[in-house]
This record gives structure tokens, sequence and C-alpha cells, in this order.
């Protein structure tokens, strides 16, 4: 394997663990259902779009803003981390995860964008990645993980019809115990930096 194609994958591969397309899919059913089917396409491609924006805006700025508060690479490695953990060990806790009540018809930008696709698990993990695999490697990891997670939400009916709730429910479990793995790698980084 040539050293671009392990950079690339030791970028995609937490990418994909903190972005949870899966988990994520099953979360876009559940708020969306009696949602008419072009306005589910909408509010796919409008979550995708926000998640993307804040992702590469955070990506660019994250040190800027680090610099302009005080804060280190590893002070936001260690509070994401803990941050990480704090949500892996809420989901693999909870027997289901259960949809706000009352959701807007536009979900797609908050939470589905935000903080669910560019929340603290993909900002700190883009942060993370961005320094260890080079930003071009980086981009690259996650303009993929976003086109698998456009996938995802377009054949989000499609996969709880091929897996089953329970399916998606389990495999978005050993998702979280995954991310809860990635959480102690981030602080146990963070710690030592």
């Amino acid at each position: 394997m040539t050293d671009l194609a392990a950079r690339f994958l030791q970028a995609f591969i937490p990418l994909f663990v903190a972005l949870d397309p899966i988990g994520l899919a099953a979360i876009f059913i559940g708020l969306s259902s009696g949602v008419p089917e072009a306005r589910k396409r909408r509010i796919a491609r409008q979550a995708v779009a926000t998640g993307g924006v804040v992702a590469l805006a955070f990506l660019f700025l994250g040190q800027g803003i680090f610099r302009a508060v005080g804060i280190t690479v590893g002070d936001f490695q260690i509070a994401g981390g803990l941050i990480l953990f704090i949500l892996a060990a809420r989901d693999l806790l909870q027997p289901f995860a259960a949809p706000p009540a009352d959701v807007p018809e536009d979900f797609g930008v908050v939470p589905l964008g935000m903080p669910l696709i560019a929340g603290p698990a993909a900002i700190a993990t883009l942060l993370l990645l961005a320094q260890t695999a080079g930003l071009g490697v980086t981009l690259a990891a996650l303009a993929v993980n976003l086109a698998l997670l456009t996938l995802s939400f377009s054949q989000a009916d499609r996969l709880v019809r091929l897996i089953g709730p329970t399916g998606l429910r389990a495999i978005s479990k050993i998702v979280s115990l995954l991310l809860a793995a990635i959480a102690i790698s981030l602080i146990r980084r963070g710690w030592g930096a």
C-alpha cells in the first residue's frame, strides 16, 4: 500500500466513525417519518451542506480560533475526547435513541447538519487529522465521507428494509464503541501534547 493510500485510510476511518453515516441514516429516518419524499431529499442536501461548511470552517479557522481564545490543540483534544466519550457512552447505554418531540420541518441545519454531522467528534477528528495526515488528505477523506453520508440519506429507507431497525441499532452501537475508543485516544494524545 502506498504512503498516500495509507494516510488516506488513516484519515478516512476516524472520520467515518465520527460521522457515522449508518447511525445518522437511522436518525434521519426517525426524524423524517411522515415528511414528503421531495422535502426529505432537500433536507438531506441541506444537512450535508451545513455539516460540510461547518466542518470546513473549523478545519481552516480552528487554529486561529484556538490562538485567539488561548487554548492549544491538546486542550481541545482532551475536551473533545471527553465530550465524545460522554456522547458515545450515552448512546451505548441508551436502549433506543428517541427523536425529539418537536422537530422542525427543516431539521437539516439543526440538529442534523450541526451538531450531529459537524459535531465535536467530527471537528476534533478533523483538526487532529489535519496535523497528522495533512490538509489535502483530510479534505479528501472529508469529501468521501460526506458523499457516503449523502448516499446513506438517499438510501435510508432501503437500508432499513435491508438491515432492519435492529440491525441499524446494532451497527450504531458498534460505531459508538469505536467512537469511545477514538475519544480515549484523543484524550491520551491531548494529555501528551
